[in-house]
C-alpha cells in the first residue's frame, strides 16, 4: 500500500510540474515586433506662447460721490446702458446738527458784514459827489496860488529875495499836486469799496451756499456738488455694488470715496494676462495672437499685442509678466461680458507648406538628428537629417530625406 501511495505521489507531481512549464512558456512567448513606417508629409508650423487672462474693457470708470450720507434712490443696475451726465443715485444727506448751526452763524456774519460794506460805499459816494474829500486840497491849494502872486510882486519890487519867491513857487507846485492826487483818489476811493461789496457778498453767497448743501445736498448756483450722482462716461453699468440705504463717503483728498457704480465702453474690449519669464523674451509688441473664451463654446478672436509690462511679479514661484493686447475682431454678434477667462495663443513664428514628420519619430544625438529609413522588410537604417523649426509635435525637415523616404515609426505598436 505504500509503495502505492508514493508512485501517486510521483505522478501527481510530474502532472504538476510539466503544467507549470507549459504555464510559463506560453506567458513568455511574444509575438514578433512589427514596426510601421510613414512618408514625410507637407504641413505647417506655428509656434507659440500660450497665456491665461481675462476679457476687460480698456475703461472702465468707477463713478463716487461728491457728498457723504445715505444712498436714497438708485436708478440704474447692473447691465444698463448711460450716457454722460446721466442721474445714477440720489443721496440722502445727515448732517451734523453742529456743522448747521456754523454754517447758520457764518451766514449772519457775512450779512452783517455785507449790510457794513455797503453802508460805507453809499457814505463814500456821497462824500465824493460833494467834493467834500478835496474841498481842503481846493483850499490849500488856491492859498498857494495867492500866496506865489503875492511873493511874486513883493519880489519885483525887490522887497524879497529871489529864495524866498521860490520857495513860494515850490510849495504852490506842491499844493497842487495834492489837489491832482485827491481828486485821482476820490475816484478811485469809490471803486474800491464797490470791490468790498462785491467781495462781502460773494463770501454771503457762499455761507449761504454752504448751508443750503448741509441741509439739502444742493445748491441754487452750482450743479458739480450735488446730492445727485451724475455718471461722468457714457458706457455700460457693470457693477452697483450699494444698495438703497447703505451710507457712502463722498470723495475728498484724504478719502478715495464710495463706488456707486462702475461704468465701461463695451465697445472697445481688451484682454490682459501674464507670461512666463522664459517666454517673454521671444513676445514683442505687435505680434498676433488668438483669444479663446471657453464661455463662449471655444468661439476664438484675433487680437494684436499692445503692451509688455517691463517689470515682472513673482507668483507661485516663477516671474511673470503683465501682456495687454487689443480685440480685433468684430464681435457685435456676441456679447462678450468683462471678467471672462480666456486663453491666449501668441504667435512667435508660423511657417506654411514645410516638409514635417513627427518629432517623435527624430534621434537626437550629440547635436545630430537621425531618423530610421525602411531598407527591407522590417530593416531599418539610421540616416542623419537636417532639421528646422519644431513645434514640439512636427518638426520641420530641411535636408536629408524627402516625400518619397519611408522612416520607421518609433512607437511601438504591438504595445498596447
Amino acid at each position: 500500500m505504500k509503495k502505492g501511495c508514493l508512485i501517486s505521489s510521483i505522478l501527481l507531481f510530474a502532472v504538476l510540474s510539466a503544467g507549470l512549464i507549459y504555464y510559463f512558456y506560453t506567458n513568455n512567448k511574444k509575438d514578433p515586433v512589427i514596426y510601421e513606417y510613414v512618408k514625410p508629409e507637407k504641413g505647417d508650423i506655428e509656434i507659440k506662447a500660450v497665456t491665461t487672462g481675462s476679457i476687460k474693457p480698456r475703461k472702465e470708470i468707477n463713478i463716487k460721490p461728491q457728498v457723504s450720507g445715505v444712498i436714497d434712490k438708485l436708478f440704474v443696475e447692473a447691465g444698463d446702458k448711460v450716457s454722460k451726465g446721466q442721474n445714477i443715485a440720489r443721496i440722502k444727506l445727515v448732517p451734523s446738527q453742529v456743522n448747521i448751526n456754523n454754517a447758520q452763524s457764518n451766514v449772519e456774519l457775512a450779512k452783517l458784514r455785507y449790510q457794513d460794506a455797503k453802508r460805507e460805499l453809499e457814505r463814500q459816494r456821497r462824500v465824493s459827489s460833494e467834493s467834500l474829500d478835496i474841498m481842503q486840497a481846493k483850499s490849500r491849494y488856491q492859498n498857494a496860488m495867492q500866496e506865489e502872486e503875492r511873493q511874486k510882486t513883493l519880489f519885483s519890487d525887490g522887497v524879497i529875495s529871489e529864495k524866498e519867491y521860490q520857495q513860494a513857487q515850490l510849495d504852490l507846485r506842491l499844493q497842487k499836486n495834492a489837489f491832482d492826487n485827491a481828486q485821482l483818489s476820490s475816484g478811485n476811493t469809490v471803486m474800491q469799496y464797490e470791490t468790498e461789496v462785491d467781495i462781502k457778498r460773494q463770501e454771503m453767497d457762499a455761507a449761504i451756499n454752504n448751508l443750503q448743501l448741509l441741509k439739502e445736498g444742493a445748491t441754487q448756483n452750482s450743479s458739480q456738488v450735488s446730492n445727485i450722482i451724475k455718471s461722468t462716461v457714457a458706457g455700460m453699468v457693470l457693477e452697483v455694488p450699494v444698495e438703497e440705504g447703505s451710507s457712502v463717503i463722498e470723495r475728498n483728498n484724504f478719502n478715495e470715496g464710495t463706488t456707486v457704480a462702475s461704468v465701461a465702453d463695451m465697445s472697445t474690449l481688451i484682454f490682459e494676462g501674464t507670461v512666463d519669464e522664459s517666454d517673454v523674451g521671444k513676445v514683442k509688441q505687435g505680434m498676433p495672437l488668438v483669444l479663446t473664451i471657453g464661455a463662449l463654446n471655444e468661439n476664438s478672436f484675433n487680437g494684436n499685442l499692445e503692451f509688455i509690462s517691463p517689470k515682472g511679479k513673482l507668483e507661485e514661484g516663477s516671474v511673470k509678466f503683465m501682456i495687454r493686447a487689443a480685440i480685433k475682431d468684430d464681435y457685435d454678434d456676441i456679447f462678450l461680458r468683462a471678467g471672462y477667462s480666456a486663453n491666449a495663443d501668441i504667435i512667435l513664428d508660423k511657417k506654411t507648406d514645410l516638409l514635417v514628420i513627427n518629432e517623435r519619430d527624430v534621434i537626437y544625438r550629440n547635436d545630430s538628428s537621425f531618423v530610421e529609413l525602411v531598407t527591407g522588410d522590417q530593416e531599418f537604417k539610421e540616416h542623419e537629417i537636417k532639421v528646422g523649426i519644431s513645434d514640439g509635435i512636427l518638426v520641420e525637415i530641411l535636408e536629408g530625406i524627402d516625400s518619397t523616404n519611408e522612416i520607421k515609426l518609433r512607437s511601438d505598436p504591438n504595445n498596447n
